[in-house]
């Protein structure tokens, strides 16, 4: 009975440290997603600030090609 015991407790260590392990991990994802989804926003900041004279002509603002 003991022994088992023991084993029980050894198991419940060892989730423990694992659970701590994956939360650790979580963390660091979350934080890294919170500054890629900034770097996302900036991104998308800079594009709609470009100016529209560079030539370039939105997919709607295009004219269908003469074969059409």
């Amino acid at each position: 009975m003991k022994q088992q015991i023991q084993t029980l407790e050894e198991q419940t260590a060892i989730l423990k440290a694992e659970m701590a392990e994956m939360s650790d991990e979580l963390y660091a994802q979350q934080r890294e997603i919170a500054a890629l989804k900034r770097l996302v926003d900036g991104m998308k900041t800079k594009l709609s600030s470009v100016e529209t004279d560079s030539g370039i002509r939105r997919p709607e603002e295009e004219s269908p090609p003469p074969h059409y």
